[in-house]
């Protein structure tokens, strides 16, 4: 279901109010499709709030931004949105000011903050969003034995061996046996 700056997204039942940016908002699909997102929670005084990601580089881009002072989880949350990487990259490197422009609380002395402290730290965001698509991470066998709460480096050395088109279960299985040992 799709609000203001947000959507329901069911999970085994229980809705989550999940905060996206306007541009991940208009690449969702319809209401009732199934919808993968990446997210990233924040608690504070006032409460819990999941703001999601279409990629894991956006979210680890928004959590860069977060990082500067003066700037909240809605225009982190926006600037992250704004296109690609590879794109708010060039866009910095440039110097330019007028991307940031239309983003709410964001005025030309805030976004030369932002683009100053931003500077170099694209890359870093982009090395991890590479690495998250190459890792076990994504595997639902290394998922299910991460909720198991097994270490994460046992997890990878037990389905290391293991051939990746082989059936998610039939992986749990053998790991259980060689993490048991």
């Amino acid at each position: 279901m799709k609000q203001d700056g947000s959507v329901i997204v069911l999970v085994n039942g229980v809705g989550y109010e999940v905060w996206l940016s306007g541009a991940t908002m208009e690449n969702i699909a319809q209401v009732g499709a199934d919808i993968k997102l990446f997210c990233h929670m924040e608690a504070n005084e006032r409460g819990v709030k999941l703001y999601g990601f279409l990629t894991a580089s956006e979210m680890e881009f928004f959590k860069i931004v977060r990082n500067i002072q003066g700037v909240g989880p809605k225009a982190a949350l926006e600037i992250s949105g704004i296109g690609p990487l590879e794109k708010i990259q060039a866009e910095i490197e440039k110097g330019n000011l007028k991307f940031l422009d239309g983003i709410p609380n964001i005025g030309a002395k805030k976004a030369a903050k932002i683009i100053l402290e931003l500077s170099g730290q694209i890359k870093a965001a982009q090395r991890v969003g590479q690495k998250s698509k190459d890792s076990f991470e994504q595997d639902e066998a290394f998922l299910a034995l991460l909720n198991l709460g097994f270490p994460k480096e046992r997890i990878k050395e037990a389905l290391a061996d293991l051939p990746k088109e082989m059936p998610a279960a039939e992986k749990i299985t053998r790991a259980l046996r060689a993490l048991g040992q």
